[in-house]
């Protein structure tokens, strides 16, 4: 099927690119993203054998092992190694083609390798076209947290091929909506309350046009915020709403929670904070779980993970300041703040609140 290409400009401090949404544009990716030079290919042991056939002309591919556990300094020392060995100059190009961990490694890469190159995004997942490809941040793990080494780098084009999506495990597509849940509670409720009426639940038979539309809007939603803000210095901090929570449980868990599933606990954690302080009515929370749940996303935490360690994980997160850990917090859908004194006690009752004491850990 051919689509009409959504076109969504995003400006920078250094200048713009666009993210197309669409249907079958990997094949066509030097065209629409306008690449000269050669083109190194960084993907992942997963999306590889699925996609990279459809892209042609790379000088040098590399495969890195896929999952959260390989986003790391070693992995990006393999890839410069690689890269040395097949001689890549600064006229090339790299091309992210994956989910969010391969386009925050080669997004550092390629911010890195001989001072910088330029970046291409082909997201293959819906977390990663609606969330990590926009915006410029790239980043590996450290053993204290994610993301703590990281760079701003902005790509060139952003490529969501919306025909990668009917490959995914429906797990993934379902974390990927916990994202796009966030970006509708953030500054869009006609988004937040299409989610409410329609079935988003994953099907390869889902209409391609749907999913355009529904990537599209998510995308709009975060392309205003990290052009008003590109560096993160005020209302992009917005974005992490659910991310504190949610990272310390993925921390916790040893990254056997998915980033998604990480996010729709933080969500739920986030509404009942916002309730506990006075800031938002319950019925908030009801509405999010439902939504969530609509998505086959998980609502509790797991008993397996103790609510005093989820806590203490939250402190290696980046986002703190000055040693004060920062929350965004909710008065509604569409009114979201940034909250930095919040009593212990009160995240302590609301981590409490949101576990499950009869569940196992999330596989």
């Amino acid at each position: 099927m051919t689509l009409n290409l959504t076109r969504l400009p995003v400006a920078h401090p250094t200048g713009q690119y666009e993210v197309l949404v669409g249907a079958d544009l990997l094949p066509n990716l030097a065209e629409l993203a306008h690449i000269r030079g050669p083109i190194v290919l960084i993907t992942d042991s997963h999306v590889g054998p699925r996609h990279a056939s459809r892209l042609s002309g790379a000088a040098c591919t590399v495969t890195i092992p896929a999952g959260e556990q390989h986003k790391t300094l070693a992995t990006v020392q393999t890839i410069y190694n690689e890269l040395l060995a097949a001689g890549i100059d600064r006229q090339a190009t790299v091309v992210a083609l994956g989910g969010g961990v391969v386009g925050d490694v080669a997004g550092f890469v390629a911010a890195t390798y001989l001072r910088g190159v330029d970046f291409v995004q082909c997201p293959t997942s819906l977390l990663a076209m609606v969330d990590a490809s926009v915006g410029g941040k790239t980043g590996v793990d450290l053993p204290q947290g994610k993301n703590l080494v990281g760079a701003f780098k902005q790509p060139t084009a952003v490529l969501a091929d919306i025909t990668t999506l009917q490959t995914l495990p429906a797990e993934e597509f379902a974390a990927g909506m916990a994202e796009v849940v966030k970006h509708g509670l953030i500054s869009n409720p006609e988004l937040f309350e299409r989610l409410e009426i329609g079935d988003w639940r994953f099907s390869n038979q889902s209409p391609i046009s749907s999913l355009q539309s529904l990537v599209a809007t998510a995308i709009e939603v975060k392309r205003d915020v990290v052009q008003e803000d590109p560096f993160e210095q005020g209302r992009r901090a917005t974005l992490n709403l659910g991310h504190t929570f949610g990272h310390a449980i993925e921390q916790v868990s040893g990254y056997r929670v998915r980033h998604g599933e990480g996010v729709a606990l933080g969500l739920v954690a986030a509404a009942n904070l916002s309730t506990r302080l006075g800031y938002c009515d319950p019925a908030l929370q009801e509405r999010i779980e439902a939504v969530l749940q609509r998505q086959g996303l998980p609502t509790r935490i797991p008993a397996a993970y103790d609510p005093a360690q989820i806590y203490q994980a939250m402190f290696s997160d980046k986002k703190k300041a000055a040693g004060r850990l920062r929350f965004i917090l909710l008065r509604d859908v569409g009114d979201v703040f940034i909250a930095a004194e919040v009593a212990e006690a009160a995240v302590l009752e609301t981590l409490t609140a949101v576990q499950d004491p009869e569940s196992s850990p999330l596989q």
